[in-house]
């Protein structure tokens, strides 16, 4: 038996982040365990760093990005997210997501990691990596990685059929 507790998902808000959020609210749902979902917004305050100290942008744009962040991460939950599964959003800052997805899942005990994958091409992965592939080589725990479109296993509750939805409302 899998025991999940704690279902993380990481969002970029893209559209294979989007279909990462509906497989992470189902298992989430369907274990009982608690899902956060995770953004990390660009430093570009410490991007735009010159090799002087210098910023090359406002310290006001960097607060605005990650406001923006915030609104958008929390939005993705709704009220019967919040209280069926406890749901929590997270935005954090950093130029490298990566670890700050591993370093999250770490710091909160998460069981599983869902996460969307864009299906880059060899040439585009070599030049530009992948956040999902750093994420499976280093985290404490399972990822599950979605791409997008793909097969979907994910039907509204309108495609099941209503002999299968009693028989999951019967389990215990």
């Amino acid at each position: 038996m899998i025991v999940l507790k704690k279902v993380l998902v990481a969002t970029d808000f893209g559209p294979a982040a989007e279909s990462a959020l509906r497989y992470a609210q189902a298992l989430a749902r369907d274990s009982g365990a608690e899902l956060h979902v995770l953004h990390v917004v660009e430093d570009v305050l410490a991007r735009a760093m010159d090799g002087y100290g210098y910023a090359a942008i406002s310290p006001e744009v960097q607060v605005d990005i990650e406001h923006a962040g915030r609104k958008r991460t929390e939005a993705l939950l709704s009220d019967e997210d919040r209280r069926e599964m406890h749901a929590k959003a997270a935005t954090v800052t950093s130029n490298s997501p990566a670890t700050e997805i591993v370093n999250y899942a770490r710091t909160n005990g998460i069981d599983l990691i869902v996460m969307g994958t864009h299906g880059r091409s060899a040439i585009a992965h070599l030049f530009m990596g992948s956040v999902a592939e750093r994420v499976v080589r280093t985290a404490p725990c399972p990822v599950l990685t979605v791409r997008n479109p793909e097969h979907e296993f994910v039907l509204p509750d309108a495609l099941v059929p209503v002999s299968a939805q009693r028989e999951m409302a019967a389990k215990p």
